[in-house]
C-alpha cells in the first residue's frame, strides 16, 4: 500500500469519531434524509436472491446518465437486480421519480458509506454484488479497495479526468496505480479522458458519453397544459440550474430586457431549490412568485423562482430559449443536452469545462448561443436572449442544430451494457442476444462496435 493510501485509511479511521455529528449537521440542513442516515455507516443492507450489480453515481447528473444503461443491462439479463447508491437527497428523490415503472421493482436504492474502512466493510458484507460499477469519477480509496480485495469486479464508466486532476494524480502516481489497477474495464467519455487515464496506466478506452443517451426530460402532461394557459402569449425564458453569483446576473439582464419585451417572464430554476427564498430576495422591486410556495406567475409578475426539484422539463418545454447555469461562474457548466433534447435553444457561459467535448459539437453544429469570457455578463446574456425573443426562426434553427447532437449516441447505453456484462456472473440468469455469457464470449445479436482508445 502506497504511503498516501495509507494515509488516507488512517485519516478515515481517525475521522470517523467526528463523522456523526458532520452528518447530524447535514441532516439538520436538508443535506441528509435523517430516517437514513443509517446507510452512511454501512447499514441497511437488503440483498435480494439472485445476481446483483452496484452502480454508484454521485450527485443527480450521474445518476440520470446510468439510467439508460440500467435499462439495457435489466433487457439483456432479465434476471439481474440493481443496487444504486448516490450521495446526495437530491439524486435519491429523483431516482425514484425517473425510474420506468418496469425496471422500478429491481432496483433498490442506498446512500452510498462514507469512505470509513470499517463502515465500507459492513456495507459489502451486507450487500456482496456480484459486480461494480463506478459513474465518471468516483474514486474513493479505500471503498475501491476493499471492493477489489473481495474479488468484486468492477468496471469505471462514462469516466472523466480533466487536465487539472491528471496533474494532481501524477504528483501521487503509488496512490493512482492502486485507485486505478481494480478496474477492469474503463470507459471514458471522450478520446482525451481515455489518454489521460491511460497515462496514469489504466486501460481507458471511449465508446461514447452517457450523457447524449439519456431520455428527454420529463413534464407532468397536465400541468404543462396548466402552465400554458398560465404564461399565455407572453415572451418567456428561463435561467437553469444557476449557481450563487448568477442569478445576479440573470436579474439585471432581465431589467435589460423587460423594456425591449413587454411583459416579459423570467424563470430561474436554481441548481439547489433549498435557495429559493434567497434568490427571490436577489429580485427586489421586481415583482416576484415562488414555486415551492405554490405561488402562480400574475400578469404583473417580472420573475418566476421555480425551487422545485425535477421539474426542468416543465420549463423547458415552455421557455423560449434558455440560459444552461454553472457557466457564468467558475463552476464549469449543467448539462447543455437537456435543453436540446426539447428543442429548446441554449444559452451558455464562458466556463463549461464540464462540457466541454460536448459543447464544442453542438457549437460546430450551430446548436448553442455562448457568451465571451472579459464581456458585460448581463448585457451579453440579455442580448443573447434577445436575439431570439425577436427572431423566433433563429432560435427553432439553432434548437433542431443541438437536438440533431442530442441524438447522436442513442444506441450507446446497449453497446456499454454488452461490454460489462461480461463482469457480472449471471448465475443461470438468462441473458439476451446481444449480450454476453459467463466467459465473454459475444451471444447472437448485433455485431459489437469497435472499441476505440475517463463512529459506528
Amino acid at each position: 500500500m502506497s504511503l498516501l493510501a495509507t494515509a488516507w485509511r488512517l485519516a478515515a479511521c481517525a475521522a470517523a469519531p467526528t463523522l456523526p455529528a458532520y452528518l447530524r449537521h447535514r441532516a439538520g440542513r436538508g443535506k441528509e434524509v435523517p430516517e437514513r442516515v443509517a446507510e452512511r455507516y454501512g447499514q441497511g443492507a437488503a440483498r435480494p436472491e439472485g445476481p446483483l450489480a452496484w452502480l454508484h453515481a454521485a450527485s443527480v447528473g450521474e445518476m440520470l446518465s446510468l439510467l439508460p444503461l440500467v435499462e439495457a443491462l435489466g433487457s439483456a439479463a432479465p434476471g439481474l437486480r440493481f443496487l444504486m447508491t448516490t450521495g446526495t437527497r437530491t439524486s435519491a428523490e429523483l431516482l425514484e421519480r425517473r425510474l420506468p415503472p418496469a425496471l422500478a421493482p429491481r432496483v433498490m436504492h442506498r446512500f452510498v458509506p462514507l469512505d470509513v474502512p470499517r463502515w465500507v466493510a459492513r456495507f459489502l458484507d451486507g450487500w456482496r454484488p456480484d459486480a461494480a460499477v463506478f459513474a465518471e469519477s468516483e474514486l474513493w480509496p479505500n471503498l475501491i479497495a476493499a471492493t477489489a480485495a473481495r474479488g468484486i469486479p468492477l468496471a469505471l464508466v462514462n469516466a472523466r479526468m480533466s487536465d487539472r486532476s491528471l496533474r494532481w494524480w501524477r504528483r501521487a502516481p503509488g496512490l493512482a496505480r492502486e485507485v486505478l489497477a481494480p478496474f477492469a474495464l474503463v470507459l471514458a467519455q471522450t478520446e482525451a479522458d481515455a489518454a489521460r487515464f491511460r497515462a496514469l496506466g489504466a486501460p481507458a478506452h471511449c465508446l461514447g458519453n452517457l450523457k447524449y443517451a439519456a431520455p428527454p426530460l420529463p413534464a407532468d402532461a397536465a400541468e404543462l397544459a396548466r402552465l400554458r394557459g398560465v404564461f399565455g402569449a407572453r415572451p418567456a425564458w428561463v435561467a437553469a440550474s444557476t449557481h450563487p453569483g448568477e442569478e445576479a446576473v440573470v436579474l439585471r439582464a432581465h431589467r435589460r430586457l423587460a423594456a425591449a419585451h413587454p411583459g416579459l417572464l423570467t424563470v430561474i430554476v436554481p441548481r439547489h431549490p433549498e435557495r429559493g427564498p434567497a434568490v427571490a430576495a436577489l429580485a427586489e422591486g421586481l415583482a416576484v412568485a415562488r414555486r415551492a410556495a405554490g405561488e402562480d406567475p400574475g400578469p404583473g409578475t417580472a420573475v418566476l423562482v421555480a425551487d422545485t426539484l425535477g421539474e426542468l422539463g416543465l420549463f423547458y418545454r415552455l421557455a423560449a430559449c434558455a440560459f444552461v447555469g454553472g457557466s457564468l461562474v467558475e463552476h464549469g457548466g449543467q448539462n447543455p443536452l437537456e435543453p436540446a433534447r426539447l428543442r429548446c435553444p441554449v444559452l451558455l457561459g464562458p466556463h463549461v469545462w464540464n462540457f466541454a467535448e460536448i459543447v464544442e459539437r453542438m457549437a460546430a453544429a450551430g446548436g448553442l448561443t455562448r457568451i465571451a469570457a472579459g464581456t458585460d455578463l448581463a448585457a451579453a446574456l440579455a442580448e443573447a436572449v434577445s436575439a431570439v425573443l425577436s427572431n423566433p426562426d433563429r432560435g427553432r434553427a439553432q434548437a433542431e442544430a443541438a437536438a440533431g447532437v442530442a441524438a447522436e449516441e442513442a444506441g450507446l447505453p446497449g453497446r456499454i451494457a454488452a461490454a460489462l456484462l461480461p463482469l457480472v456472473p449471471l448465475r443461470g440468469a438468462t441473458a439476451r442476444p446481444g449480450g454476453r455469457n459467463l466467459a465473454g464470449t459475444a451471444l447472437a445479436g448485433p455485431p459489437a462496435t469497435r472499441i476505440v482508445d475517463e463512529g459506528n
